[in-house]
């Protein structure tokens, strides 16, 4: 095995891989830019070594910088993890001839198959089913048209080296392809500096499948049977679960087969996935792209096979022969894997990036229905960059079967405290809960299907009401009591504590009567029903109201105490506030505020880079006209206008920095 090892990456994935590191006796190295000085990487590391400024272009993606660090460092080989350098195949080449192991596969197997125009080639070579589409390149946006209309819309637009959702539109008419074409070229060269496109059928509810394929230098290959990926936002996977709820054993064995055949038409040999698009009617399937490295969802298939990724792609990468056979691979139990981004459900999941002020995951190990992994590069206090992908943490857990592991994940969810940035852990928690996900009847357009007007939070079920509003009614007994307390206004708090509030949520008004016992038991009556029984150790501090409600356990989230009390339970976000049964009424005779007029105003949607205002003074501009383009955490996001109207001013240009909600374009 290796002594030391370099890796070329940073965030969790270096984290994840410095853990494997740790368990065998590998040294590590890590590079870091000035944005990751301080990261939970750079502290694990053995040996640390600066690269130069936040931009990837400046560092991650800087090889001689890469290759000084590995000289400096005498380290013996690079893990390259996802993303950055580890599909470059010029890159792996460059080791080989300067004497430096790389931890993936050949640079051979990258070229072929790290290339989605020339792997769909190899593929159907192969007699691997491929979808219908155009593998040349496209000249221009004038030949995207003409070719997305002789394949038939709905297209797909894909950057030939894309990868993790960057690089994709799907088009449904001409105008689509006109807009979206340039935008997926500008990503492409952003992201990957190659900005070849193709273009291919979409195939109407498909289902994203993709096989695990481990191979060694010595021709073996293996597959590590399924993910599956349908649950995605613009492309970019959300939720992940291995096995996948479609596949039966038959239609598992041909796609492995297939994956097998195509990686050894390469003579892969390291960790890869082979990804496929299947129907969920007839199980047929076709080959979409390999990814040419370790892929972000791979905890769901170590979770399921108890194979460790990381260690066989090190094992392979210094020679040794795979000693896992094929008939050596089961199907244990089952696995889900949630992304925890820095984003806005609430604002069409925009990017938010800021200091962590509050950081609690849920703890890792056995919980009452399955077992919790967390896998996280930040902690509390470390700042989400704009510089790089807003992911905060992957959250997976294990089950004897989905509706094990899907119960897990929610309750895990429930006991996860962020602060200082947005999340989107309440959308997460109403997927995992919403009945069609539970079916299995999904597919890649689920989240649009099911939320087409965007994520607004979900209606409390009844017994979620019911521990919002006894949480509430209990946390502030608690605080009138101890401020009486403070006060030296009672000599006996227990017994002269007010009883009778009223609990508003929304424009709901729940009269609550509160009977606070000894350590922390209350009897609830809530709108004069029977009574429930409220149990919590909660105290002032705690981030979490934990207990039992009437025999069942339960945690709500206390998120703040301004403007009543905010509480957040799976997708539901509810602020309640608790008074007087005078004041309660008082509160209802309230006239409503108005709301603002915003739309003769472009605003912008979140923190970013102007890249293009595609608007001049005096411009008429009709409503969903395309008005600029802002990029962030390297994706680009086409702005438009809200309503019709003449450009009055522009207030900011092309290559200037934008804060969010800042007004960007004002109508006449």
């Amino acid at each position: 095995m290796f002594k030391k090892i370099l890796i070329a990456n940073r965030g969790e994935i270096a984290v994840r891989v410095i853990k494997t590191c740790r368990r065998l006796g590998v040294k590590t190295v890590v590079v870091y830019s000035d944005a990751d000085a301080g990261s939970m990487a750079v502290e694990m590391a053995d040996e640390t070594v600066y690269i130069g400024p936040s931009p990837a272009a400046q560092s991650y993606l800087v090889q001689d910088k890469i290759i000084d660090a590995v000289r400096q460092t005498g380290a013996e080989a690079i893990h390259p993890g996802f993303g950055f350098l580890s599909e470059n195949a010029g890159f792996a080449k460059r080791l080989e001839k300067e004497g430096i192991g790389w931890i993936g596969p050949n640079a051979h197997a990258i070229d072929a198959m790290g290339d989605k125009i020339s792997s769909k080639k190899l593929a159907a070579e192969a007699g691997v089913s491929t979808v219908p589409g155009h593998m040349d390149l496209i000249k221009d946006t004038k030949h995207a048209v003409e070719i997305s209309r002789e394949i038939g819309y709905p297209v797909m637009i894909k950057a030939s080296a894309g990868g993790g959702g960057k690089g994709i539109r799907v088009a449904a008419n001409d105008k689509e392809v006109e807009e979206g074409f340039p935008a997926v070229k500008a990503e492409a060269t952003a992201s990957f500096g190659d900005d070849r496109i193709f273009i291919e059928k979409f195939i109407l509810e498909p289902r994203h499948i993709e096989i695990q394929v481990l191979g060694d230098k010595h021709g073996n290959c293996i597959y590590l049977n399924e993910r599956e990926c349908s649950i995605q936002r613009r492309n970019q996977k959300v939720i992940e679960e291995a096995p996948s709820p479609l596949l039966d054993a038959e239609t598992r064995k041909k796609m492995g087969e297939q994956a097998v055949a195509l990686a050894k038409a390469v003579n892969y040999d390291s960790a890869g996935t082979v990804e496929f698009v299947a129907s969920g009617k007839d199980k047929g399937f076709y080959f979409l792209e390999m990814n040419t490295r370790l892929q972000v969802e791979h905890p769901v298939t170590e979770m399921i096979t108890g194979v460790d990724l990381v260690e066989q792609m090190l094992l392979s990468a210094y020679g040794e022969k795979l000693k896992i056979k094929q008939s050596d691979v089961k199907i244990n139990g089952w696995a889900v894997e949630s992304r925890v981004y820095a984003e806005d459900p609430y604002r069409n999941f925009l990017p938010s990036i800021g200091r962590l002020k509050r950081f609690h995951p849920p703890a890792e190990g056995k919980v009452a229905r399955g077992t919790v992994r967390l896998d996280s590069g930040v902690r509390e206090g470390d700042e989400i960059s704009m510089f790089y992908d807003p992911m905060i943490a992957k959250l997976i857990t294990h089950g004897k079967d989905r509706d094990a592991a899907l119960d897990a994940h929610g309750e895990a969810l429930d006991r996860f405290h962020i602060e200082g940035i947005q999340d989107n852990i309440p959308f997460i928690a109403a997927v995992v809960d919403e009945k069609r996900f539970r079916s299995g009847n999904i597919t890649t357009a689920y989240i649009k299907d099911e939320f087409p007007e965007g994520f607004q939070g979900t209606e409390p079920t009844p017994e979620q009401e019911a521990q919002l509003i006894c949480s509430a009614a209990y946390v502030h007994a608690f605080f009138s009591r101890r401020a009486a307390q403070i006060s030296d206004q009672m000599s006996n708090p227990a017994a002269a504590i007010r009883k009778e509030w009223v609990v508003i949520l929304g424009d709901k008004h729940h009269p609550v009567t509160i009977d606070i016992g000894k350590d922390g038991e209350a009897q609830i009556t809530v709108n004069g029903g029977k009574a429930h029984s409220f149990v919590t150790r909660w105290q002032p501090g705690q981030h979490l109201v934990e207990g039992v409600l009437d025999g069942k356990p339960f945690a709500v989230k206390f998120a703040d105490r301004t403007e009543g009390y905010l509480f957040r339970h799976r997708g539901v976000a509810l602020r309640a506030l608790v008074c007087t049964p005078f004041v309660a009424d008082l509160h209802g005779r309230l006239p409503e505020k108005p709301k603002a007029d915003t739309s003769k105003l472009v605003i912008s949607p979140m923190p970013g880079l102007v890249v293009s205002m595609d608007v001049e003074l005096g411009q008429e501009v009709q409503e969903g006209e395309a008005v600029c383009i802002v990029e962030a955490m390297k994706m680009q996001n086409i702005i438009r206008a809200g309503a019709t109207g003449t450009v009055k001013a522009i207030n900011v240009k092309a290559g200037e920095s934008v804060a969010a909600d800042e007004i960007m374009v004002e109508f006449a």
